[in-house]
């Protein structure tokens, strides 16, 4: 497996008279690896991801994506390499109200002008691995939170990202749905090899990843790793950790 994401030694300082809110964060994550990234509110999970994503910039530090040295983007460059590269889930669905589901998982493949066949096929595929291919013709007022969340799911998924980011996904479900959405992530991350960094401060989310990195005053403290565990096991591990 290649290195699709090097972080070395980055650090965001907010203020100087505060604590960083990252302090020389260094981690690897190799292509088709599912990361969880977990701590207390103001531990850095949000920081970190909004420097990933280059929708922020670090004080100090150096961050690779797919080869790509992100301090070398401008707004423009940015803004392409997000369209591009990175795909995002988050706690709210930000479905587009006047489209239907089928259009609101096309929007990104439109953007990336891809054919109207090669569209068609790719919504298809992904709406009946994420339990939506009934819904395609219905808009989000008609969903329920669950498939609303698996739409955007799909959404995110359609243009094929180097690495998907999911910021805290399951935090407006209930535990039935919110099963479901991280059962169907695992799946696309290893049937389609989708790289994904998930952040979650729910241990139970967690356990669906392979591996987390435990995040604490902007620092990396710990590291746990599935290997050979049942998820059910991992959980326990998480658990276990956390609760020091």
């Amino acid at each position: 497996m290649k290195t699709l994401v090097s972080a070395k030694n980055v650090t965001k300082i907010y203020n100087k008279n505060q604590l960083p809110g990252l302090n020389k964060v260094s981690f690897d994550i190799q292509s088709g690896e599912f990361v969880g990234i977990m701590g207390a509110s103001g531990s850095g999970k949000t920081t970190l991801l909004n420097i990933l994503s280059t929708i922020d910039t670090p004080t100090k530090g150096e961050i690779l994506i797919d080869g790509v040295d992100l301090k070398t983007l401008n707004d423009n460059k940015s803004a392409d390499f997000r369209k591009n590269h990175l795909g995002f889930i988050f706690q709210e669905y930000f479905l587009l109200d006047s489209l239907s589901v089928k259009e609101n998982i096309a929007v990104p493949l439109t953007l990336l002008h891809k054919s109207p066949k090669e569209i068609d096929t790719t919504i298809d595929n992904l709406a009946k691995r994420f339990g939506i291919y009934e819904q395609l013709s219905k808009y989000p007022s008609q969903l329920s939170g669950g498939q609303k969340q698996r739409v955007a799911a799909a959404r995110a998924i359609a243009k094929q990202p180097s690495i998907l980011f999911a910021d805290e996904p399951t935090g407006a479900l209930d535990s039935h749905s919110a099963t479901e959405l991280l059962q169907k992530l695992r799946e696309v991350n290893e049937e389609l090899h989708t790289t994904i960094l998930m952040v979650t401060h729910d241990a139970y989310a967690a356990s669906f990843s392979s591996r987390i990195l435990l995040f604490k005053d902007g620092n990396i403290i710990k590291e746990l790793k599935r290997n050979n565990q049942t998820r059910k096991q991992f959980f326990e591990e998480i658990l276990r950790e956390i609760s020091k």
